[in-house]
C-alpha cells in the first residue's frame, strides 16, 4: 500500500480545494478506529472518512453512507462537543511525512473563539487521529490512546503535550536538492533510506529514472496544479495491487490500470476491493470464527452419533444371547463366566459371556434389557443425527454467505440471523436503543432477455424471496447439494427459454460455495414445487419435479 508522503501531499491538495473554510456539521464513528465528518462547503456537503486501522489507515472523501452504531461512543461524543460547528481554516502536511493537520476555529462553552487541530497520523500500525488544543498544545484525546506501557518514547493521552513522531534521518522529498539527490547511489533501497516520504514503489521508480530529481520536481508541480491522474493497478482478477498519482513502470503493462478523477475515488476503489482491508471481511471475521467453531463441534457430534448408531444397529446378538440363554438355563454351571450353547438358527455353537454375580435367568434378562435400550437408541440416534445434519447444512450455508458478503449491511443481517436462531448472543445495546427492524434487499440482476433475477443474501432473505415474494410460476434455482442462495426468476407469464435457464443457473452457481469452481450442478423448478418443512431452519426447503444443469459460475455482463 502506497499511502506515502507523496500521496499525503496530493490528498492535502484535494482537501484544500474541497473543504477549506468548510464547516463541520456532524461527526460519526462507524467503527472503533474510524471517523466520518460531515462538512458543509460552498459547493455542497461532503463526507470525509478517516481510519486509523493498522491494516488500512487513510483519509479521503466518500459518497456512501456507512452504518453507525445505535449509540455513539464516548470518543465520538467528545469529537462532536469540540468540533461540531467548527470552521476549517488551514490544511497542511507536516514536512514530507504521512501527517495531515486540519486547523479549526470553534467556540467554547463561553462563546469565545478557540483554535483546535485535528492531526491524522497515517503510519501503519502506529496510525492515529488526535485532537489538540492549540492554545495549550495539549492533547484533548486520541482515537487510540498510547500509554507509557506501550511506548516509552511518546505517549498520546489526554492532558499531555502533543509531540510529533521522532524525525528520521532522511531528507524530505519536498526539500531535497538536485545535488543531494544526484549524490545518492541510484539504488531503490538507498533511496528509501535517504529520502523521506517516499514508498518502496516510488524508490524503485526513481532507480529507473534517467533524471530522478526532474521526475520528482515534475510530480510535485503537477500535484500543486491539480494535474495528476490518480490510478489503481489491478491483477487479472481485478484485485487492486497498488495505487498512486505517479506512473509506476513496474506495474505499467504488467497490470491493468484504472484511472480516476480524484484521489479519493481511487482510494475508495482500492480499499473497497482489496481483500485484506475490505470492511465487510474485517467485520465478518468474528462471525466466521464463531460459525467455524460451531461447525467443528457439529462435525464431531455427527461422527460420534454415527458410531453410536452403528453399535446400536449391531445389537441383534444381544437378543440372540438372551433368547439362547433362556432356552439353555439348565446348562449354566453356578459361578461360570460363560456358557457354550447351540444356536438353533444356524446349528453353530455360540459362546455367551456371563456375569458371575447374577443367576442365569438374570443374565438373560440383562441381555434383553440391553437389546431394548439399543433399539430405542437407534431411533433416538437417528433423530439426533438428522437434527445435527440439518444444523450442519444451515451453518455451512451461513458460512458461504459470510465468505461471499460484499458489504457491512449483509454481515449485520447474518449476525442478526445467527442471534435469532440461537447460535450467537444478542449484543447489548447502549442507551436502550433497539436494533433496526430487518428489511430484505436481495441482489437484483437482469438477463440478456430482460428477465429480472433476485438473489437472497442470507437465509432469512431466501425465505422471504421463495415463500413471500415469488409467484408460484416463477423459476426457483439452487446449487445441487451445495450451500448457496435461493435464486428467483420473475417470469411474469413469459415462456421459459434455454438461455434463461443457463444464465440464471450461472448466477446461482456464483452465489454459492462453488463460486470458484467449474461445471457446478444447479437444480431448477417452478416455485410451486418448493415447500418449507414445519420447524425447518431459515432457508431450508424441500422440492420436487426439479431438473439439473451444469454451468460455470458467472454474473450477467
Amino acid at each position: 500500500m502506497a499511502f506515502d508522503g507523496i500521496i499525503t501531499l496530493a490528498m492535502v491538495k484535494e482537501l484544500q480545494d474541497t473543504i477549506m473554510l468548510g464547516k463541520i456539521e456532524k461527526v460519526y464513528q462507524p467503527e472503533s478506529e474510524e471517523l466520518v465528518f460531515n462538512i458543509h462547503t460552498k459547493k455542497g456537503n461532503v463526507k470525509l472518512f478517516a481510519s486509523a486501522a493498522s491494516s488500512s489507515p487513510r483519509l479521503h472523501f466518500i459518497h456512501q453512507n456507512l452504518q453507525n452504531p445505535p449509540a455513539p461512543s464516548g470518543f465520538c461524543m467528545l469529537m462532536r462537543k469540540h468540533l461540531q460547528g467548527g470552521r476549517i481554516v488551514d490544511i497542511s502536511q507536516k514536512d514530507s511525512e504521512r501527517i495531515i493537520e486540519i486547523s479549526l476555529e470553534t467556540l467554547n462553552d463561553l462563546g469565545f473563539s478557540v483554535s483546535k487541530k485535528l492531526i491524522f497520523e497515517i503510519m501503519g500500525k502506529h496510525s492515529n487521529i488526535i485532537l489538540v488544543d492549540m492554545t495549550t498544545g495539549k492533547i484533548i484525546d486520541s482515537i487510540k490512546r498510547v500509554s507509557i506501557d506501550v511506548n516509552r518514547a511518546r505517549q498520546l493521552l489526554p492532558g499531555l503535550e502533543y509531540k510529533y513522531p521522532p524525525a528520521q534521518d532522511k531528507i524530505p522529498f519536498k526539500e531535497i536538492s538536485r545535488e543531494e539527490l544526484n549524490a545518492i547511489e541510484p539504488n531503490s533501497k538507498i533511496y528509501l533510506s535517504k529520502v523521506g516520504g517516499i514508498s518502496p514503489a516510488v524508490a524503485r521508480q526513481l532507480e529507473k529514472e534517467n533524471d530522478p530529481y526532474g521526475a520528482l520536481e515534475v510530480l510535485i508541480e503537477k500535484i500543486d496544479k491539480g494535474e495528476t491522474v490518480p490510478h489503481v493497478y489491478t491483477d487479472e482478477k481485478n484485485v487492486p495491487q497498488e495505487f498512486h498519482v505517479m506512473d509506476l513502470y513496474e506495474f505499467e503493462g504488467a497490470a491493468k490500470r484504472v484511472d480516476f478523477e480524484s484521489l479519493s475515488q481511487a482510494l475508495t476503489y482500492y480499499f473497497d476491493n482489496k481483500a485484506s482491508s475490505n470492511r465487510a471481511r474485517q467485520k465478518s471475521n468474528d462471525l466466521v470464527k464463531a460459525v467455524s467453531a460451531a461447525l467443528d463441534k457439529l462435525y464431531l457430534k455427527k461422527q460420534r452419533l454415527s458410531e453410536d448408531l452403528l453399535k446400536a444397529e449391531n445389537s441383534e446378538d444381544l437378543r440372540l444371547f438372551g433368547e439362547l440363554l433362556t432356552a439353555n438355563i439348565h446348562m449354566v454351571k453356578p459361578g461360570a463366566d460363560s456358557v457354550n450353547v447351540l444356536n438353533y438358527y444356524n446349528g453353530e455353537t455360540v459362546t455367551i459371556p456371563l456375569d458371575k454375580r447374577y443367576s442365569p435367568s438374570k443374565n438373560a434378562q440383562h441381555y434383553f434389557k440391553r437389546y431394548g435400550k439399543s433399539k430405542t437408541a437407534v431411533k433416538e440416534k437417528q433423530i439426533q443425527l438428522e437434527e445435527t445434519g440439518a444444523d450442519i447444512d444451515y451453518l455451512e450455508s451461513v458460512l458461504t454467505y459470510l465468505h461471499n458478503a460484499e458489504d457491512v449491511e449483509a454481515i449485520d443481517a447474518l449476525r442478526s440471523e445467527l442471534v435469532e436462531t440461537g447460535y450467537m448472543r444478542r449484543r447489548k445495546q447502549a442507551g436502550g436503543f433497539r436494533e433496526k427492524k430487518y428489511k430484505a434487499s436481495p441482489l437484483k440482476y437482469t438477463t440478456s432477455e430482460g428477465f429480472t433475477v433476485l438473489v437472497g443474501r442470507n437465509n432469512k432473505e431466501n425465505d422471504i424471496l421463495t415463500l413471500k415474494t415469488a409467484s408460484k410460476n416463477d423459476l426457483w434455482l439452487h446449487t445441487k447439494d451445495i450451500p448457496g442462495s435461493h435464486v428467483i426468476v420473475q417470469m411474469k407469464g413469459r415462456e421459459l427459454t434455454e438461455t434463461l435457464v443457463y444464465e440464471a443457473a450461472a448466477i446461482a452457481a456464483y452465489h454459492s460455495k462453488a463460486r470458484d469452481s467449474e461445471n457446478v450442478p444447479v437444480d431448477y423448478v417452478e416455485v410451486k414445487y418448493v415447500k418449507k418443512p414445519a420447524g425447518a431452519k431459515p432457508g431450508m426447503v424441500i422440492f420436487t419435479n426439479n431438473r439439473t444443469v451444469w454451468i460455470n459460475p458467472k454474473l450477467p455482463d
